[in-house]
């Protein structure tokens, strides 16, 4: 490293945020970015220590070393070749990922690790400003084609990758706009949608074609994809909602988070939801069942409706304030966090079961019965769920939002057919089943036809799946081609 005592003389800077008075105000990204003198001083942290246990918490395989040392010296446009070597959408990840690599840093032993999540973002911000970003257009074309069903960060990286191997790639997206969960799922608080729309482009230069309001096994049967295509990708989400079946489910103004966060990004990008379909949390009490990055987005938006309050329930017990670094470094730590949208407003309990939910009389939810309960070992060391006696109460809720998390892929239309009419294997957990290596990593048990992202490996976080779509693209390509010099 260009500066080995740089962790000891320079401290841990972060990007801050606009204030919450300021920010609840509208719908825009209020990150407030360092300046680059200070990004590359924050690079200079990054000491040579030997064992980078930063690359083990990316599941991208980021050469993260390489781009601090790079950004420490000025060579900026070096750093984005570097970063965009292993992400194809550093942007994204700059924003959303939890950063699970600054917990597997060396120097988060004394918490402060290297603000890797603010120098990926800065330096792929400062290529797009500086034009270093262009389309990558294959020299030549193999003749084959592909075609990849679903537009979230795994179809993406799938399709990028597999464009600039020379294949022909078509996504096809049942929604009206490319991005998945990107698109409509994260709000436009946390990720602005232009960011998309420029990655289109470039892909499109790149020979992506996008085909919208295209749900495969809906609209479009299977089959035809199967026979106009050479391979097909499997890269859609994991959108099967966890419920909640207990008395008064049934009533008005119980919703899954995730329709609720869609129908507010809509009409925060500027297409009609009408009044009816839109849930409005404006001057309502709202209880957002569910404590991880969901029932987060539900808080801040829930804020920026002007709900008259907000309370977050969780199931499991409060995290400790600190981990136990001797335990849990190099791992992703159980230790509390407050996101941007909690430290807004909100209630937050803990160790709450939902009971039930109380009608108003006219049909609505007026309040949410809870118990609270506690966890112990069993004899067997596995963890046992018992209610505390005595401890029932109410919340006042005009609105529920459930944010508990989704099961697996919609199996209705695409994967019924699939199952029906070519035995498509699924996991005991009902994602479409495939592993990740060996000669058949990303295939699944259907001759051509391969599964990646929330698909195959269930919820989990954007940056797994642009490592999943960007290893299938190689499995593709290999499948096609014989071999494949794509990177894995």
């Amino acid at each position: 490293m260009g500066k080995p005592t740089g962790f000891m003389e320079i401290e841990r800077r972060d990007r801050r945020y606009e204030p919450v008075a300021d920010r609840v105000v509208h719908y825009r990204e209020f990150v407030i970015p360092l300046p680059e003198s200070e990004v590359s001083e924050q690079g200079a942290r990054c000491m040579d220590c030997g064992i980078p246990y930063c690359h083990q918490g990316c599941p991208v395989d980021n050469l993260i070393p390489e781009w601090n040392d790079l950004v420490y010296r000025g060579e900026w446009r070096e750093a984005i070749e570097t970063l965009h070597s292993t992400n194809n959408f550093p942007e994204f990840t700059g924003r959303i990922c939890p950063a699970p690599c600054e917990a597997a840093c060396t120097l988060n032993i004394d918490d402060a690790p290297v603000s890797i999540k603010t120098i990926e973002c800065a330096i792929v911000d400062r290529a797009w400003r500086e034009n270093w970003i262009k389309p990558q257009v294959a020299q030549r074309r193999t003749g084959k084609s592909v075609a990849i069903i679903g537009s979230g960060p795994a179809g993406l990286a799938c399709a990028q990758q597999l464009a600039r191997a020379g294949h022909q790639v078509a996504i096809f997206e049942k929604a009206d706009r490319i991005g998945g969960l990107l698109r409509y799922g994260i709000p436009d608080f946390k990720l602005g949608k232009e960011l998309i729309d420029r990655r289109m482009a470039q892909m499109r230069t790149e020979g992506v074609e996008f085909h919208t309001n295209s749900h495969i096994g809906i609209d479009i049967p299977m089959s035809r994809l199967r026979e106009e295509y050479d391979a097909v990708v499997l890269a859609g989400g994991a959108e099967w909602p966890r419920d909640l079946p207990v008395p008064g489910r049934e009533l008005n103004g119980i919703h899954y988070a995730m329709d609720f966060l869609t129908r507010n990004s809509r009409r925060v990008q500027g297409l009609f939801v009408s009044d009816e379909e839109f849930i409005n949390a404006n001057g309502k009490h709202v209880v957002v069942i569910g404590g991880g990055d969901t029932g987060s987005d539900c808080i801040g938006t829930s804020n920026r409706h002007g709900a008259a309050s907000v309370t977050q329930i969780e199931i499991l017990d409060k995290p400790p304030e600190k981990e136990d670094k001797g335990l849990t470094w190099p791992e992703w730590p159980n230790r509390m966090r407050t996101s941007s949208s909690q430290e807004e407003g909100c209630e937050r309990m803990w160790n709450v079961a939902t009971k039930g939910f109380v009608d108003d009389g006219k049909g609505n939810v007026r309040a949410l019965k809870y118990v609270l309960v506690r966890w112990d070992r069993d004899d067997q060391g596995r963890w046992q769920m018992s209610e505390v006696p005595g401890s029932e109460g109410e919340i006042p809720a005009d609105l529920v939002l459930l944010a508990m998390g989704f099961v697996h892929p919609a199996h209705e239309g695409m994967i019924a057919e699939l199952r029906d009419a070519e035995r498509l294997e699924l996991d005991p957990r009902g994602n479409v089943k495939g592993t990740t290596e060996g000669p058949r990593a990303y295939h699944t048990n259907v001759d051509g036809l391969f599964a990646a992202g929330d698909m195959r490996r269930g919820q989990s976080l954007v940056v797994w799946a642009i490592r999943e779509g960007r290893q299938c693209a190689h499995s593709v390509d290999e499948f096609l081609m014989g071999h494949s010099d794509l990177p894995r």
